[in-house]
């Protein structure tokens, strides 16, 4: 999951070498942290939040092929 998160963040914005994904687990789920440089923080959540609600899909379904809970938190 973290390389899935990884590989999509890196692809939307200007300086990839800043994209930090790191991975918590929870008592009931796994949870991935992704941090990105401020300037590109709007790219990675877009208008209305939809880039970022389309990459906690993307990632919910992966989970759940593999029988997980995942949980993507976009922090500063």
């Amino acid at each position: 999951m973290v390389k899935l998160v990884e590989a999509i963040a890196k692809s939307l914005v200007d300086d990839p070498d800043a994209v930090e994904v790191k991975e918590v687990e929870g008592k009931q789920a796994v949870v991935i942290e992704l941090r990105v440089a401020p300037n590109d923080m709007g790219k990675v959540i877009g208008k209305q939040g939809r880039i970022a609600k389309a990459l906690r899909t993307v990632v919910k379904a992966a989970a759940t092929k593999a029988n997980k809970k995942v949980v993507v938190e976009i922090v500063q």
